[in-house]
């Protein structure tokens, strides 16, 4: 199962870090070396992660050939035995929502995670649960993001919860129909958000947690300590721009912002508990 494929690379590499990788056509010559680029900076960061997120948006801007690179990236990532969550985003209701979770948790293309949207309402995230639980990979739900606006629809409601933590409960109770300890279904809570991660982890405690804003969004490790469960497990932290175009294109450079970054967080990891 996904979580625990986290938790055994993370515990064998030593690592917490998710690596994203969102390649951006505008800093290229071509889209060759677009592609020699993306898949050059997987191969070398390999080591110092515990698993890799294609974000789907900047494979589809490129058109099929940015199509084809994503796939390219997943069956690198198959071959190096790195765990894939797309972050697609996907949500939406009844067939729709079952066909999605066809093409991107069980399709010839598809990755081992997903994150999703709940925002249409709990009952769309159904045919991605039951596909995750099929085939044993992990949905990771929007909960709390981690961009500066997220309050306008995840911020507080009238009894003075939010709706952010309304999701975190529905997230708890879909963990709770599993046996496991980390349950398939985790959450998406923004590493911009410190204050509130240890709020989400008691709401959560079954829930892997996707950490992203690491490094180009202002995010830093130090602060992630109460995400993580005692053990240290329990959490991966993303960081994109900060590694795959740390120092423009120069792959030294994605390399040290890697090792850097999964050190960090290996110490912010050790203070908990």
């Amino acid at each position: 199962m996904f979580q625990y494929r986290l938790v055994e690379r993370g515990n064998a590499l030593k690592t917490r870090l998710c690596l994203g990788l969102d390649p951006r056509l505008a800093a290229y010559d071509s889209v060759e070396a677009m592609r020699s680029h993306t898949l050059a900076v997987l191969e070398a960061v390999a080591p110092f992660i515990a698993c890799v997120k294609p974000q789907a948006a900047f494979y589809e801007a490129a058109g099929l050939p940015g199509l084809q690179l994503m796939d390219e990236v997943m069956a690198l990532a198959r071959r190096l035995d790195v765990p894939v969550l797309l972050d697609a985003k996907r949500g939406d209701i009844g067939s729709t929502a079952e066909a999605y979770a066809q093409a991107w948790l069980e399709g010839r293309h598809a990755g081992n995670a997903i994150t999703i949207n709940p925002y249409l309402g709990f009952a769309t995230l159904q045919p991605f649960v039951a596909s995750a639980r099929r085939h044993g990979g992990a949905v990771f739900v929007l909960v709390r993001t981690s961009n500066p606006d997220s309050g306008d629809l995840q911020g507080l409601m009238a009894d003075g919860s939010s709706v952010a933590e309304h999701v975190a409960r529905e997230v708890a109770r879909l963990g709770e129909e599993e046996a496991e300890a980390l349950a398939s279904v985790g959450a998406v809570v923004g590493a911009t958000h410190p204050a509130e991660l240890a709020r989400f982890r008691a709401l959560m405690p079954k829930a892997t947690l996707l950490l992203p804003g690491l490094g180009a969004q202002g995010a830093t490790a130090a602060t992630l300590a109460p995400a993580f469960l005692a053990d240290g497990a329990g959490a991966v932290v993303s960081a994109s721009r900060g590694i795959q175009y740390a120092q423009g294109c120069d792959l030294d450079a994605a390399v040290a912002a890697a090792q850097g970054f999964r050190d960090e967080l290996n110490r912010a990891a050790g203070q908990h508990g």
